[in-house]
């Protein structure tokens, strides 16, 4: 049919030309090693990833091939980000906080050809090299940037000398198809191994638009995003594209995650954006108390990975001023799915309920389509109460596992079953109730660990707390809560006192059979509790009165 739009493909080549051309004098900074920031151009840039193109074709890099990143947030992990996809390589970012056999796993299983590693990073691999079956090279990264490399192992090459030694022209990108891969993520592999992720081109460039619109992260040139999801988990949640797309002034925090570091940057570098899991926020929030920063240039801060406790965008947005945005993903979403925005009509509600409101998981984004369904797969209605496991599709949303036979397990009717339990109101808004796994089971009904657990990080004298089911010989399970008290009340919070603090916010026969103090609550390579540890910490865990109720 004639008359129609141009056959013109949505490749990330176009975001890196378009963003050279618009915003050539735009920033982006990196924290390096030293603690200074290292600084340059989009201009600068730009002529870097072209040289970088230049230097994996003389590596052998061929279409297709998977090629590993083992780094830290910064420009040089920026370059490989464009660099490798545009030439149409697929970018596998490692995530350098799985255990090594995890690692050496996901590698031989997307048999990447090279991998770029940080220098201080290097020891990760070096531990597992014998254990590479595909990987041709591996190209150092220094952590302080410079114009020379270190001398480094004959069996290795180093990123900036290969850049030096590089043609100055333009590379020739080639006209790839939109629906290619470009890029490749392993899920975190709490139960058996990590699978993989293959994301488009067409995916990865939708998903910078649904992120950019007003009522999402609303990215601009305006902005300062400070990026402090790893780079190696979900594509930084979308973030180094989306602000690429939008000519947004970055900054790479290195290896820098520490709340006095994160303080810091935020107050030295205005930023105006930022994202990352719950815990990071919390523990920022704590540091603030009694170490003031001003961090008033921040208009917005999305939280996703897990629940944060609602008194969290309540205390921001009264102190600071800042707008906590909730979202929800996963890997397989490339990764965000839902965030919450307002509707105008909401925001007439009494602060209480507009709060509440805020501390949900969201709209879907446009694009994305939702819904929850049943064990036996009917749909549920939208009224808020109904739960069911949530299902999703739309254009960035994965259609199957790489290489992996058993990816018709987490689909159904075209939909990916997400694993995560959830209400839907009305309004479209999504509550997040828990993880299928996480739910505690008594005696044939369901308790959420996500409420209790945002009920326990209430209590002013928290700092982290997770529920977990433990066997009980009459309910089957019950909850036991493991707490994490704040420094300064280590040693003055009692079990009495969480309980009492429960019982008028939460039902009865929900409250802990137990409660239990601990150091920290585990978390998993991308920061988000780690409930398996737990769980298998707790698993012997005698409650008190089962004795009894086994007697009976």
């Amino acid at each position: 049919m004639t008359g129609l739009m141009m056959d013109y493909p949505l490749t990330l080549t176009h975001i890196l030309e378009r963003s050279a051309k618009i915003y050539p004098r735009r920033e982006i900074a990196s924290r390096v090693a030293d603690g200074s920031m290292h600084r340059y151009t989009y201009r600068d840039f730009h002529q870097r990833v072209h040289r970088l193109a230049h230097a994996l074709q003389a590596l052998g890099a061929r279409p297709g091939d998977r090629i590993g990143t083992l780094c830290w947030n910064s420009s040089r992990h920026l370059e490989l980000y464009f660099a490798i996809p545009c030439v149409g390589c697929v970018l596998h970012t490692l995530n350098l906080r799985l255990a090594p056999d995890q690692l050496a796993y996901i590698i031989n299983h997307a048999e990447d050809q090279v991998i770029f590693v940080d220098a201080s990073l290097l020891p990760i691999l070096e531990g597992i090299r014998g254990e590479l079956k595909t990987v041709r090279c591996i190209v150092v990264l220094n952590d302080v940037i410079s114009d020379k490399g270190d001398k480094l192992a004959a069996s290795t090459l180093d990123y900036e000398t290969l850049l030096a030694a590089a043609p100055e022209e333009p590379y020739a990108w080639p006209r790839l198809d939109e629906n290619a891969a470009a890029a490749m993520c392993y899920t975190s592999g709490t139960t058996g191994h990590p699978k993989g992720v293959l994301y488009s081109h067409r995916s990865l460039f939708l998903h910078s638009y649904g992120i950019c619109m007003a009522d999402t992260f609303a990215l601009s040139e305006r902005d300062t995003i400070l990026q402090l999801v790893p780079m190696f988990h979900a594509n930084g949640w979308g973030t180094p594209y989306a602000g690429i797309m939008t000519g947004s002034r970055l900054v790479f925090c290195g290896r820098y995650l520490q709340p006095a570091d994160i303080a810091q940057l935020i107050e030295k570098e205005r930023a105006t954006f930022s994202a990352g899991v719950p815990t990071l926020w919390m523990t920022l929030y704590s540091h603030l108390e009694s170490h003031p920063h001003d961090i008033s240039s921040l208009r917005m801060v999305v939280v996703a990975g897990s629940a944060l406790p609602r008194q969290f965008v309540e205390l921001y947005q009264k102190k600071y001023g800042i707008h906590f945005m909730l979202g929800w993903g996963m890997t397989e979403i490339t990764p965000i799915a839902t965030v919450t925005s307002l509707k105008s009509h909401l925001e007439s509600l009494p602060e209480g309920e507009r709060f509440d409101l805020m501390a949900r998981h969201g709209l879907p984004l446009a694009g994305v389509d939702i819904r929850i369904a049943a064990a036996e797969g009917e749909e549920m209605p939208w009224d808020g109460v109904s739960m069911g496991e949530l299902q999703v599709r739309g254009p960035w949303v994965t259609s199957g596992y790489y290489n992996d036979p058993q990816s018709r397990q987490s689909f159904v009717d075209g939909w990916l079953r997400t694993g995560d339990v959830a209400t839907i109101d009305e309004e479209g808004y999504i509550q997040i109730t828990d993880r299928t796994k996480d739910l505690v089971k008594s005696g044939g009904e369901w308790i959420s660990s996500v409420d209790l657990e945002n009920a326990i990080m209430a209590h002013p004298k928290v700092a982290e707390a997770a529920v977990v089911g433990v066997f009980h010989p009459k309910w089957q399970e019950r909850p036991l809560a493991c707490v994490a008290a704040l420094p300064e009340y280590k040693d003055q919070i009692t079990k009495q006192e969480i309980l009492d603090f429960l019982a008028p916010r939460v039902a009865k026969w929900w409250l802990p059979d137990d409660v239990v103090f601990i150091e920290a609550v585990p978390k998993t390579s991308v920061g988000k509790f780690n409930k398996r540890a737990l769980r298998e910490q707790f698993k012997d865990y005698t409650l008190p009165g089962a004795e009894a109720a086994a007697a009976e």
